[in-house]
């Protein structure tokens, strides 16, 4: 007989060549409440070392144990997807920055959403395995996008455990990423580079573009900048904006002052007198912070259209500066502090691009500094 108490033994029964298992498992219903039903599972097809029930009874304990033991609580019969759309994402939208929940959600629902039909507990490292590869030859991403895909499982396993879904070890933490297209080279902009934009560029796109390459601010940084953080020099940045959302800038580290150099003084300046912002340092026509992706599309894009520099992207003028300062022989732990970023391995790791450095841009910055060195002579002297 089926057991009615916690611990149960099952009921064992033939049914033409297979032998079969009944027992009780609990099933998520509506409103996160979990009703006691029988469910059947097929242990082994009769013949030769199973022809009586005696002979199968180990396959149906061990296939009971995780219940018996405790292993298995009601929870962990709830579906993937109905955890991460009912649990998981509503955490995530209240624990993480607007642009990383954004990603999550994007990602769930272009690459996971339609596969996660199991229930949490019968999740294994394998499935975790064949999906990913699945994933992998059906989309054909490349490394880094499976390894955000992993990532993601990882998380959302790691949260079921930690709020009581399931019990024992995250089935992601050990899979394997399977063989997929190595990434892109990220870019580095050279100072070469940088200067022929300042030079095409109108503002406020010119003066932009001049923050970002020698200040190494994110997006959002420089979206969140306001007119009151530029000041003796030096820019403060204390928040940052994606989309209409104001929040902290990222990192431990995200909050700081990052030193103007005079040339970029000279542009700010110029461009504030001109353009006369009210509130934040780089505005758009109705006030708020300024769209950059509408400023790629309508201003950067034409005016390089035919021009040797092609527009990579706001991240790569971070990777510039550090790759050009690392190139000056600034020591890694100052272009950490510049960068604000909270471990100098992903300084070095992520940020530096030690290969492909023309001499040129070297030559320029060198110079650049030799400029700032003048200038700073002159007014000495002046005094």
């Amino acid at each position: 007989m089926i057991g009615t108490g916690r611990h149960q033994k099952g009921y064992i029964f033939r049914k033409g060549n297979g032998w079969y298992l009944r027992y009780y498992d609990f099933v998520a219903a509506p409103g996160g409440s979990f009703s006691r039903k029988a469910k059947c599972k097929k242990l082994a097809d009769y013949g030769r070392s199973f022809k009586s029930k005696t002979s199968v009874r180990s396959l149906a304990d061990d296939f009971l144990r995780p219940f018996n033991d405790g292993t298995f609580v009601a929870a962990g019969s709830m579906t993937v997807d109905a955890f991460v759309e009912e649990y998981y994402l509503p955490y995530a939208k209240e624990q993480t920055r607007p642009s990383t929940y954004d990603g999550y959600h994007q990602m769930w629902k272009a690459y996971l959403k339609d596969r996660m039909q199991m229930s949490l507990r019968d999740f294994r490292t394998v499935d975790c395995e064949a999906l990913l590869n699945r994933i992998a030859r059906k989309r054909n991403l490349g490394i880094r996008t499976i390894a955000h895909v992993k990532h993601l499982l990882s998380g959302i396993f790691r949260y079921a455990i930690r709020s009581g879904f399931l019990r024992g070890a995250n089935p992601v933490r050990d899979a394997v990423l399977p063989k997929a297209k190595a990434p892109s080279n990220t870019h580095a902009y050279s100072l070469t580079e940088a200067l022929t934009m300042i030079e095409r560029l109108p503002d406020p796109a010119r003066t932009i573009v001049a923050v970002a390459a020698f200040t190494g601010l994110r997006r959002g940084e420089l979206r969140g900048l306001e007119l009151a953080d530029y000041k003796a020099a030096t820019l403060t940045v204390q928040r940052s904006m994606w989309r209409k959302n104001v929040g902290e800038p990222k990192g431990k580290r995200g909050r700081g002052t990052v030193p103007v150099i005079p040339w970029l003084e000279k542009i700010l300046d110029s461009y504030l007198r001109t353009v006369r912002p009210k509130k934040y340092l780089f505005e758009g026509l109705r006030g708020g912070p300024i769209d950059l992706e509408n400023i790629i599309d309508s201003v950067i894009t034409p005016a390089l259209a035919g021009q040797p520099v092609r527009w990579h992207g706001w991240h790569s003028f971070r990777r510039g500066l550090a790759t050009n300062l690392h190139q000056l022989g600034v020591a890694d732990i100052v272009i950490q502090a510049i960068l604000r970023h909270s471990d100098v391995a992903v300084t070095r790791e992520s940020y530096i691009m030690r290969d492909g450095v023309d001499p040129q841009s070297l030559a320029a910055m060198r110079a650049l500094e030799t400029q700032r060195c003048n200038q700073n002579a002159t007014q000495e002297a002046e005094r």
